[in-house]
């Protein structure tokens, strides 16, 4: 048996369901997305909740679980993804994206800094920490000031 030309209209036909199945699997993404950060969310919130009492002044412990524990996770979904292949790309993102970015910032700034680290980009390492740190705690100062003036 031989194969037989597409002609236009049917390259037309089949490219606008290729197309169309594109974008079915593209909200797919963002739907599970969006799911696991919801679930991030609510992670954060039980952790932060377990570890910190309302009213104690000190060290916050909950935030420093959250974003140790954070730190943890991206680091071995990164590796179980890229270095074994136990996790595919898709589900990675959604875990990175979508868990992951709503339970901690802190592990993504961990990571971008240990693989500048990696790479011996040692300029681009010190200015991240310096910027990222100092910067945001000028940010929320400035947004204390910003507030009382409002």
């Amino acid at each position: 048996m031989g194969t037989r030309a597409i002609n236009s209209r049917e390259r037309l036909t089949l490219d606008a369901e290729w197309n169309c199945q594109m974008r079915v699997l593209a909200v797919e993404k963002i739907v599970y997305i969006a799911l696991a950060g919801a679930v991030g969310t609510l992670t954060r919130y039980g952790v932060g909740s377990l570890m910190q009492r309302d009213g104690v002044v000190g060290m916050p412990w909950g935030i420093f679980a959250v974003n140790m524990i954070g730190a943890l996770l991206f680091g071995l979904i990164w590796a179980a993804s890229e270095e074994r292949g136990w996790i595919s790309e898709n589900m990675r993102v959604i875990a990175l994206v979508g868990f992951m970015g709503a339970f901690t910032t802190f592990s993504t700034f961990a990571f971008d800094n240990t693989q500048m680290v990696r790479a011996s980009e040692w300029g681009w390492f010190a200015t991240n920490m310096v910027l990222t740190n100092a910067g945001g705690l000028a940010a929320v100062y400035a947004g204390f000031r910003v507030a009382r003036v409002l």
